[in-house]
């Protein structure tokens, strides 16, 4: 049996973003040097959004970006025999900035691991940051967000399903229980 419990909603969810915005506002002193770049599909709207929140604090319009990283997941060839690759666009160098990954959930860390992969092949950054909406446990490699909305406990056999406005019309975060396998 499927159940959903909403966790966030949009209040919830900007109020985060903003949380979120000023820490990294606070420890790197300012938007210099600072970059952004949105791990698809959802990640990316989180970014323009961050982006959106420091050009309101710091009149600053920083860099931001698209990474796709399908190709670069370990496990790309068990999701799909053809994957779905969409566009990655970083229209900058990322050249000695200071990189803010930002993606909706940190599960596994493997989506993490192949964004900072692919990331590589553009460049050598400073120093490569992860902004996360939604920490959900359950690591498999050992890493962590520097810039965390909201940690859930959950079970593995759980999914905590992220919806932005711009691709899914409303501005929630579900967690979607399904039978347990545990």
């Amino acid at each position: 049996m499927n159940s959903n419990v909403i966790i966030s909603d949009a209040a919830d969810i900007d109020r985060i973003l903003t949380r979120i915005t000023h820490e990294i506002l606070e420890i790197h002193r300012g938007a210099e040097n600072l970059s952004l770049i949105g791990i698809q599909t959802r990640g990316i709207y989180l970014a323009r959004r961050i982006q959106s929140k420091i050009q309101n604090i710091e009149g600053v319009n920083i860099l931001t970006g698209d990474m796709d990283i399908t190709l670069y997941r370990d496990d790309w060839t068990r999701i799909s025999h053809q994957p779905i690759v969409q566009a990655t666009d970083i229209p900058f160098s990322v050249d000695n900035k200071q990189i803010i990954l930002v993606d909706d959930v940190l599960f596994t860390g493997r989506t993490t691991r192949a964004a900072m992969d692919a990331l590589v092949d553009f460049g050598r950054p400073a120093r490569i940051e992860l902004a996360v909406l939604v920490d959900r446990g359950h690591r498999e490699l050992p890493i962590q967000g520097n810039y965390v909305g909201k940690t859930v406990d959950t079970r593995r056999s759980e999914t905590v399903n992220v919806m932005v406005s711009e691709h899914d019309g409303k501005d929630l975060v579900i967690i979607e229980s399904g039978e347990s396998r545990e």
